[in-house]
């Protein structure tokens, strides 16, 4: 590990390194989710024709979806790669170099030939940067996570860290947004000539910001106490990810778990209902673009404000309420869809994405660094958050698209799959004994440093 400190780390003090960590995190958040989010938005209205225009209109689709879920299989071996790093060099270098891995990727989908200009090669090399993407944001989570969760004040780790998820918001904002303004001034055929590009372009401009914002940031005091204790006794660890495994397996399982209402009610709102509205329902392209930057603006309140309740209340209540909204909100809502009333899509839309998403997402970073220990916990958090991404969230427009093929255009399988994933994360964060937990912190106490695991207990308490 490296145990190099900034120069100003010395002057620095807690609530300031707290507030640079979290701004810092909130930055590179917002550069990530903003490429990532950007994709998804255009596949749905865009690569069907761009990069897939020799097959039919569905498979077209499926294909463009398929694409999307490919970043998703990248994004576990990015946490792999930079989590290893990370919990031996320092959260903050993983976090520089994904913000630009990210940032160029996306700047050279902006730039890729479609498949009139090169052939087979468009869509081979947009599935390669998709994979790029994947495994940027891969690394981006873990780290971000833990430098906001290991330098927040106790007591108020939820509401520090939720500038993670904060950059998921506006990062939604931005995409949707810059599409939108780029849509309305576009006619269909420029904005399917050029005009989608431009939105890929402009990420080297976040890039650059967060940039200078994260060359600001320090290292948490966790770590670096982890990574003097480690190399007095030399017992850095060789694999991070296999001691994770090792010591808390169910730790995997149980963030699978608690990530699929946060998956499936973003991802369903945000990319599959745009494309079925507008293929299936005939409904405007704008109607879900606006919802997309409504869902996007709100999240920055809503989230830093289930943060607050979280902190006070306890993470459980607020988790499993937002997935039992979830729940409750899958069929109004695919109701809403076909009954074209715009009014009750809006509100069913924000009942998934900005009660029952931003009331799980808020508390994720406590929760799921704080089930390992400091030593190998960008590996653990980190690999186990991007797992879950796969299984929960990759292919949930895949899927979910064709579940409607093989119903016949009926949305009543879509929606059965998504209140089901939203009561298994209900079930799993009530199953979640603090008894369990104490045990599995007091194993960590036994083998890791006292400065590492002071805390622990007190924090993971609250879910």
């Amino acid at each position: 590990m490296d145990t190099t400190l900034g120069s100003s780390a010395n002057n620095m003090t807690p609530h300031s390194r707290a507030r640079r960590a979290a701004f810092g995190s909130f930055a590179g958040a917002v550069v990530d989710w903003y490429d990532f989010l950007l994709y998804g938005i255009t596949a749905a209205l865009v690569f069907n024709s761009e990069f897939f225009p020799q097959v039919s209109p569905t498979m077209g689709t499926l294909a463009a979806f398929a694409t999307f879920g490919v970043g998703f299989l990248f994004r576990p071996l990015g946490g792999i790669i930079f989590g290893h790093f990370g919990d031996r060099l320092g959260r903050k270098r993983m976090l520089m170099l994904t913000v630009w891995l990210m940032g160029i990727s996306t700047a050279c989908i902006g730039l890729l030939p479609s498949f009139d200009t090169i052939g087979w090669w468009a869509p081979a090399l947009l599935v390669m940067l998709r994979a790029v993407q994947g495994f940027a944001v891969g690394g981006e989570w873990g780290g971000a996570a833990l430098l906001s969760v290991e330098n927040a004040p106790a007591g108020r780790k939820a509401f520090y860290s939720s500038g993670v998820q904060v950059g998921y918001g506006v990062g939604l904002l931005l995409s949707t947004g810059l599409v939108s303004v780029i849509s309305h001034f576009c006619s269909e055929q420029e904005f399917l000539s050029w005009g989608w590009r431009i939105p890929f372009l402009c990420s080297i401009l976040l890039v650059l910001a967060a940039w200078y914002i994260r060359s600001d940031m320090e290292e948490s005091e966790e770590f670096k106490q982890v990574a003097v204790r480690e190399k007095r006794e030399h017992q850095t660890q060789k694999l991070p990810v296999i001691e994770a495994l090792r010591r808390h397996p169910s730790a995997f399982l149980q963030i699978i778990g608690l990530r699929l209402c946060e998956l499936l009610t973003m991802y369903i709102v945000t990319t599959f209902a745009l494309n079925y509205s507008t293929h299936n329902l005939g409904l405007s392209r704008e109607l879900f673009l606006t919802i997309g930057l409504c869902v996007g603006a709100l999240s920055c309140i809503t989230i830093p404000c289930f943060a607050l309740l979280a902190d006070k209340y306890g993470r459980k209540r607020i988790y499993i309420t937002g997935a039992i909204i979830g729940a409750l909100s899958a069929f109004p809502f695919f109701m809403a869809l076909e009954a074209h009333s715009i009014m009750s899509i809006i509100l069913c839309s924000l009942l998934l994405a900005n009660l029952a998403h931003d009331m799980v997402v808020c508390v994720q970073q406590p929760v799921f660094t704080e089930l390992f220990g400091a030593s190998y916990r960008y590996s653990g958090a980190g690999v186990g958050y991007q797992v879950a991404s796969v299984v929960g969230g990759g292919f949930t427009p895949f899927i979910a698209t064709a579940l409607v093929s093989l119903s016949n255009g009926s949305w009543h399988s879509v929606a059965m799959y998504l209140m089901g994933g939203c009561l298994l994360s209900a079930i799993v964060a009530g199953t979640m004994k603090h008894a369990a937990v104490s045990q599995q912190t007091q194993s960590d106490n036994a083998e890791d440093n006292e400065a590492e695991m002071m805390s622990l207990p007190t924090q993971l308490e609250k879910i």
